[in-house]
């Protein structure tokens, strides 16, 4: 699969998982945006950019790249995003059927990428593992 085929299979589980919840789904028109579906929680409209994480043989963890990608015919640039961007990223891991939810300021606060570390013999929580499965930050 190519990056665009991990992405909308990672926006339809999210899509999914959304109206599992009973929320109600709206999707723009593209993909210019810096999100890419909104939700609506009952009265309450939350912009959501989903991520899909891929495996990194080398360090053993899923990782997902917290910047936006821009492409032309010619070029392509990683931009960072903003708060104003979005209101939650939700990264998915397709192998595990994992999702983790991490609110805008939480996501950006990382930098360039997020590891998420999956394995069950460690030492000490990664910050990251607060956000696995927390679809109760959005309700």
């Amino acid at each position: 699969m190519n990056t665009k085929h991990k992405g909308d299979l990672a926006e339809q589980a999210v899509i999914f998982k959304a109206l599992s919840q009973g929320w109600e789904v709206l999707i723009p028109v593209g993909d210019r945006l810096p999100y890419d579906i909104v939700i609506d929680t009952g009265g309450k409209l939350l912009k959501l950019q989903v991520k899909h994480a891929w495996f990194d043989k080398k360090s053993e963890n899923y990782v997902v790249d917290t910047r936006r990608t821009k492409t032309n015919r010619r070029v392509m640039r990683r931009v960072l995003y903003t708060a104003a961007d979005f209101d939650f990223a939700v990264v998915y891991i397709h192998e595990l059927n994992v999702f983790y939810v991490f609110p805008v300021n939480v996501f950006i606060s990382y930098g360039s990428e997020i590891h998420l570390i999956e394995a069950v013999k460690r030492q000490r929580k990664p910050r990251s593992s607060d956000f696995r499965e927390a679809w109760h930050l959005i309700s």
